[in-house]
């Protein structure tokens, strides 16, 4: 191989040259003694760029990593792909982090079955390790669940977008949430007395117009309490009644379209109807439930939030609605 692929000139800052090999060692052994004369940039206070104030947010995201959670009704964990999203506030003295430690604090609990209570215990470790004030995290996966067809008796999965978020504010205190996505259909009530209207006065057959609707629920743990993602499905269920089929013969989709004519229901029914379980369910302190119907008459979509209001919690502000068409 010519010199010329192995070694190249290095122009010091003295501005002398030295030759530099090129190469990789792969039998070089990292001692104790070598690794603590490695540089580390994240305390080199005076290579700060730009405005030297506190951040607000700092750490990784889409880090992907397998994890096993629980399934209601067996003792047996489901490992799924999770994605990390892990943050730190930081001071204004400090250039950086070391992200690398959030990363090896989910790796420290890689064989644990994961829940909301866990998260407690990762914004602990590695507010300490990275050393900021405040710390968040959220865990956001795909959750399987059998569903049943309507009226065959056939089986087959329903995956649900899900995520377990906990957030550790300065004082110390942790707040732990789930996020559920849900997807139903929306006969629009307005169409349906339409179509009746054609069809009883002119003979005329109409069909009134439905949608795939989704709703996002954001809601906030009680002290203590614990709410399984089977919880958050039944709350869903009782509320919208009208899930998307996963398995249909013929006799399932008539039953899904009696289903709609039974439960027809505009985005601000869906809202409230969400409203009445979330409300009720003692293990809930606050929720925000985001709709979106999206629409087969209009090209725009039909779009509600709600939230139970209470005191230093959701303000319903949501507008990510393009989040929820996937």
């Amino acid at each position: 191989m010519p010199a010329s692929k192995k070694m190249y000139l290095h122009r010091t800052a003295g501005g002398g040259e030295t030759v530099v090999a090129r190469r990789y060692d792969r039998d070089f052994a990292v001692t104790p003694a070598y690794r603590a004369l490695l540089p580390d940039m994240m305390e080199a206070v005076d290579a700060i760029e730009g405005a030297p104030v506190p951040i607000q947010q700092v750490g990784v995201s889409g880090f992907k990593i397998p994890l096993r959670f629980a399934v209601e009704g067996t003792d047996q964990p489901i490992v799924l792909e999770a994605t990390i999203t892990g943050s730190v506030s930081l001071e204004a003295s400090l250039k950086g982090i070391n992200m690398s430690r959030i990363v090896r604090t989910f790796y420290a609990h890689k064989d644990e079955v994961f829940t909301p209570d866990t998260l407690t215990a990762i914004l602990e470790e590695y507010r300490e390790k990275v050393g900021g004030f405040q710390a968040r995290v959220r865990v956001a996966f795909s959750y399987p669940m059998i569903q049943t067809s309507l009226r065959s008796g056939m089986e087959g999965y329903q995956f649900y977008r899900v995520a377990y978020e906990s957030a550790m504010s300065a004082t110390g205190r942790v707040r732990r949430y789930i996020r559920f996505d849900f997807t139903y259909s929306s006969a629009c009530p307005c169409s349906a007395e339409l179509a009746e209207h054609a069809r009883d006065t002119r003979g005329v057959f109409a069909i009134p117009h439905s949608q795939r609707s989704r709703a996002r629920l954001r809601v906030e743990l009680a002290e203590g309490a614990t709410l399984t993602l089977e919880d958050m499905q039944r709350h869903c269920q009782n509320a919208l009644k009208t899930e998307t089929q996963v398995m249909v013969k013929r006799e399932d989709e008539q039953a899904f379209a009696e289903m709609n004519g039974a439960y027809v229901k505009f985005v601000e029914d869906a809202a409230r109807l969400l409203y009445e379980p979330l409300a009720a369910d003692p293990r809930i302190r606050d929720f925000e439930a985001a709709c979106s119907h999206q629409e087969s008459l209009h090209s725009h979509d039909a779009v509600s939030v709600i939230c139970k209001g209470v005191p230093d919690g959701f303000d319903a502000v949501f507008m990510d609605f393009e989040t929820l068409v996937y």
